[in-house]
């Protein structure tokens, strides 16, 4: 059995670790020298944890003392369910309640970013027992890897943990709430590099139709700087999404669905939300030039799950560097990457079409209007206004 001694020399190791006392009690030792007792006990046939107290709060003869209550407390019926778990079930619990409304990959670097960087070292501590600054060492941790943007993330996600927390009665406060004070900072995000001339973004497609690569890529390549859509929307194109004669636009248009389209996870399914893209002339030539490829006129008698710009085989997408590379070889390494066609997008028609257009160039990018109110309220899509960016920014590129 335990001593109070043995449980004061008990020094951190690399992992969390378990000293036994008796009665199904020990003392967990945590990375960070956290020191906690707790209690293993079955009931209704399955295995309960419950954390007694803190050591040296509470020493070794009161957590016997507490051990014994909850037995008792247990031969009288009293139910125990108001129990403390560790930090790591509630973390996974918050993580679940949200899965609904992230994205797959957000919430595949949510859980990464914990597992790698907070379950090590707290997730086997009782969330009621963590204190500010065994969070501060965790984020001081990932600061001292150059990951300044990423342990302001991580603060943010512990915080939003302690307040599912708090909503469930389990903690009474946010021992994350105040880290930013003791934090580094972060330093300033660099944007992703992008032409903002448009002499210079018709020098780019000029050279990458001379550049060594796929014509399918190449012509793909062409069709993202037309569009100014996602690099993923155009990777899964499918000539079904288009819409030779579309009702909206009375024009062909292109409609994305939501699934490849930066959405939370419950809107991917929802077809309203559904990005549709006007076709300029200059698109459209780059559709039939496609449908070539494929051995027909044009993409109306083709397959409508047929990918438009097919990789290798004709049945996976192209590569997700492969525009990138290209946009390299044609020489604009380090000015330009695919997603900065998107930047050069906003700022040169910006600049050219004045600020009438503004908000419909942003609603032609997909972005979500900030007002949340008036996007509850106006439906319109400025159609007319997005499609007239579009056939402007056609124009402005092949001149």
């Amino acid at each position: 059995m335990l001593t109070n001694a043995a449980a004061k020399a008990a020094q951190p190791q690399s992992r969390a670790y378990k000293l036994y006392d008796s009665g199904g009690m020990f003392l967990l030792v945590t990375p960070a020298g956290t020191k906690s007792w707790r209690l293993k006990y079955r009931r209704a046939g399955r295995e309960q944890l419950k954390t007694l107290g803190r050591f040296p709060d509470i020493n070794l003869a009161q957590a016997r003392a507490a051990r014994d209550q909850v037995k008792q407390d247990m031969a009288r019926g009293v139910d125990q369910l108001e129990q403390l778990r560790c930090f790591a079930d509630i973390a996974r619990a918050w993580h679940a309640h949200n899965l609904t409304r992230w994205s797959s990959a957000h919430a595949d670097d949510v859980i990464a970013g914990l597992e790698r960087d907070v379950f090590p070292a707290i997730g086997a501590v009782a969330i009621g027992d963590i204190r500010p600054s065994e969070l501060l060492k965790v984020i001081r941790a990932v600061e001292a890897r150059g990951c300044g943007a990423t342990a302001s993330r991580l603060r943010q996600r512990l915080s939003a943990v302690f307040g599912f927390a708090i909503a469930q009665d389990l903690v009474t406060a946010d021992p994350a709430a105040q880290l930013g004070r003791a934090m580094a900072g972060t330093a300033l995000v660099q944007p992703h590099p992008a032409l903002i001339d448009i002499a210079e973004c018709r020098a780019l497609l000029q050279a990458s139709e001379l550049a060594r690569a796929n014509l399918h890529i190449r012509l793909a390549s062409r069709f993202l700087a037309l569009t100014a859509v996602r690099l993923d929307a155009v990777r899964g194109m499918r000539w079904g999404e288009i819409e030779w004669q579309c009702v909206d636009t009375g024009r062909p248009a292109w409609r994305v669905p939501p699934a490849r389209m930066k959405l939370a996870r419950s809107k991917k399914g929802e077809a309203r939300f559904a990005h549709l893209v006007p076709l300029s002339e200059p698109a459209l030539a780059v559709l039939v030039a496609a449908a070539e490829i494929q051995g027909q006129p044009d993409g109306k008698s083709i397959d409508p799950e047929q990918l438009v710009f097919p990789g290798r085989g004709g049945a996976v997408s192209i590569g997700r560097g492969s525009m990138g590379a290209l946009i390299a070889r044609a020489g604009f390494q380090g000015r330009h990457v695919p997603h900065g066609w998107r930047s050069s997008f906003s700022t040169i028609l910006n600049d050219d079409m004045g600020p009438e257009f503004r908000a419909a160039i942003d609603r032609a990018l997909a972005h979500s209007p900030k007002d949340k109110v008036e996007a509850a309220y106006n439906r319109s899509g400025m159609i007319d206004q997005r499609t007239a960016i579009f056939d402007r920014w056609g124009e402005l590129l092949a001149a």
